[in-house]
């Protein structure tokens, strides 16, 4: 018996040593046989040759591969976080030579399966929760799209994300060649290659590493060095893997091989007896090249010329040279006709002067998608609209509708756009609608729009003017959140510079007066456009109302007079019940009288706007209306900030705040008639 008992405590003892080894490190020179030790989620999966894949060439996935047991990254006697060490090798293969997306992540998370979205947000986070310090994330991203939201600094680099996708510190994806770490190579992060990646903390010293390079062998200058304390990052007990997304543009992400290590370095990989991604498969062309047999290579290039002329005179999809220098994706016609069942009527969501709009699905993803069908006459004016919208496309923001591709058929554009659920704000403001907004809805929907003008204006890599800015281009999302949408009018000019003229196009109602004089859309003209939104969203109107009395017929005069009487909450929308913020109401209606101002420089920027809302600067008591006159007689926005706060005790606080800059206040010159804003409308 007591024979037994000693074999049998030398079995556990056996079963013991392994299980606490993996408690402190991992090592896959492939990953076969490794799915009991890992835990795989949404689209990551095993390959029969052990390679780790994490997403496929499938628009707008999430994969995450994790140890299935948490590591234990802290002293439980001092809270001090552990050294560490991690290798592992990785592969990014785009759908499209040098256009892949978004990018793959190392990770330190809290659970296995972290409840992120696809796209910028890499499967780790979401919008609400960025920057969070109960996150307790730690990431080491390998970005393929720059995202101006999170400030990127390109396309191709390597950043320390610490609970939030706004990296600590980044650099372009690279490696030093040579011992002084003088000599640097760059790499293509979507090269389709093998990169061997190091990630080291020393606990000690409190600095964090991150090496790559194109061999097994580590550079000894690093490509990033961070000093940061991870204790107050790092809970006591950590799940470690990698996660993947997709967006727009996709890619696939492979992990190759990994080793981890808790105090101590990280075991070695050899890059050479890693499982090896399969070679591209030869093209058609190739095929037809190698085939040796005359009748067989007829008859193929009979086939193909006859399918080649079939297609184009059917369906007429043909793709010019300088289509392939635009960005983002382009979809076939056959696609999008699939997606929408032809373009049938039961599918319409809507149409205007730029074209109909439709519901469609896409076959590959099972993604919901809007297509908008625009006509263009001009080859010239359709290449120029092209090449505009492949800038637009690249626009990042919570709060826009974002432009998924694009497709040309002849004279037809195609616009493929994110499925909006709930539609355009204009149908649960004016009429009867069916569904009534509450006012918190309303005012959340404001400050959206006003998030997204202000990336626009100040966080794109280019000024953007949306020139088009009104209820019906506002979209509503699951979550009823305000998403600005239809670019068909924007235009973008670098920042410092002056926009050009152009026809004056718009919606009456919404255009600066100064439009059709100088024919310069600027972003004061795109915040005269969203103070007559603010208005139609508190009174539950249009700006302007045919079927009202004479002096209700434009909105912003109307408004003007009741605040005047000092009646000013009888303009707000019945339908509400009296049921909202007094001062929030208040404050919406002044910005936008103060917005719909006659003089261009009178008006505040979308920066002060977004202050305003956001309860970062008062508004004062009163407004003031003097009478007209030219732009030569009005003090400047910032001008008046001054004059207007300069004796009020909140005044002065503002003016000798730390930043050294004013806060903004008003020059409420006249808000003048919506009926003389005349020019070509929509």
């Amino acid at each position: 018996m007591a024979k037994f008992l000693l074999e049998l405590s030398s079995v556990f003892l056996f079963l013991l040593i392994p299980l606490s080894s993996q408690l402190d490190e991992v090592f896959f020179p492939g990953f076969k046989g490794a799915g009991t030790n890992l835990t795989l989620n949404r689209a990551a999966v095993i390959q029969k040759n052990g390679i780790l894949q994490l997403t496929n060439q499938t628009n707008r996935l999430v994969g995450h591969a994790f140890y299935s047991s948490p590591f234990q990254f802290k002293n439980s006697s001092s809270g001090k976080v552990f050294s560490f060490s991690a290798s592992f090798a990785l592969v990014t293969v785009p759908v499209f030579y040098k256009l892949g997306g978004h990018g793959l992540a190392f990770t330190i998370a809290t659970s296995k399966d972290p409840k992120g979205l696809p796209s910028q947000y890499l499967g780790l986070l979401n919008s609400s929760d960025l920057g969070n310090l109960s996150n307790h994330l730690f990431a080491v991203e390998f970005d393929t799209v720059q995202d101006f939201e999170f400030g990127d600094i390109n396309d191709n680099h390597v950043g320390i994300d610490l609970n939030s996708l706004v990296s600590n510190k980044s650099e372009t994806a690279g490696y030093y060649t040579d011992d002084s770490g003088v000599t640097r190579k760059d790499l293509n992060l979507s090269g389709g290659t093998p990169i061997m990646t190091w990630v080291d903390y020393d606990s000690a010293a409190n600095l964090l590493t991150v090496t790559l390079s194109a061999s097994s062998t580590k550079p000894r200058k690093p490509l990033l060095s961070f000093p940061v304390d991870l204790s107050p990052i790092l809970e006591d007990y950590m799940y470690i893997g990698f996660s993947a997304s997709t967006g727009l543009l996709s890619s696939s992400h492979y992990i190759l091989g990994w080793s981890f290590k808790i105090n101590g370095p990280a075991r070695s990989l050899d890059l050479s007896s890693l499982p090896q991604l399969p070679g591209p498969k030869k093209s058609p062309t190739k095929l037809i090249i190698g085939v040796t047999v005359p009748v067989v290579l007829i008859t193929l290039s009979a086939v193909a010329i006859g399918v080649y002329l079939y297609r184009k005179i059917k369906n007429a999809d043909i793709i010019e040279a300088w289509e392939l220098e635009i960005g983002p994706h382009r979809y076939s016609y056959q696609e999008l006709k699939k997606a929408t069942r032809g373009f049938k009527d039961r599918e319409l969501l809507g149409q205007g002067g730029f074209g109909r709009v439709y519901k469609g699905t896409l076959p590959s993803s099972k993604t919901q998608v809007a297509v908008k069908r625009i006509s263009h006459e001009s080859k010239q004016g359709l290449r120029e609209f092209v090449s505009e919208i492949a800038s637009i496309g690249r626009l990042r923001h919570r709060n826009l509708v974002q432009l998924f591709g694009w497709c040309r058929r002849g004279g037809d554009l195609l616009l493929v756009y994110d499925y909006m659920a709930n539609g355009s704000l204009d149908k649960y403001l004016f009429d009867q609608p069916e569904t009534i907004l509450t006012w918190e809805q309303r005012f959340k929907i404001i400050n959206g729009v006003a998030s997204a003008l202000l990336y626009l204006h100040e966080g794109y890599e280019q000024v953007v003017i949306h020139r088009d800015v009104k209820a019906s281009n506002v979209l509503l999302d699951n979550e009823m959140n305000g998403r600005l949408g239809d670019f068909g009018l924007a235009r973008l000019y670098e920042h410092g510079a002056n926009p050009s003229t152009t026809r004056v196009v718009g919606t009456l109602g919404y255009l600066a007066p100064e439009l059709p004089r100088t024919g310069k859309a600027t972003p004061s003209s795109d915040v005269y456009a969203f103070g007559a939104l603010m208005l139609e969203v508190v009174c539950g109107r249009r700006p302007i109302e045919p079927k009202a009395l004479p002096e209700e017929l434009v909105l912003v005069d109307w408004v003007w007079d009741k605040y005047r009487e000092a009646r000013l909450l009888e303009v707000v929308d019945p339908k509400l019940n009296g049921e909202y913020d007094e001062e929030e109401v208040v404050m919406v209606l002044k910005l936008g009288l103060i917005c719909c101002n006659d003089v261009p420089n009178s008006r505040p920027s979308m920066k002060h706007l977004v202050m305003f809302l956001e309860g970062e600067v008062e508004l004062p008591e009163s407004l003031k209306k003097p009478g007209g006159g030219n732009s030569q007689n009005h003090e400047g926005f910032d001008e008046f900030l001054f004059n207007s706060f300069a004796s009020s005790s909140y005044g002065k606080m503002s003016a000798s705040s730390d930043t050294g800059t004013h806060f903004p206040s008003f020059n409420t010159t006249s808000p003048h008639s919506l009926l003389h804003a005349r020019g070509e409308t929509r």
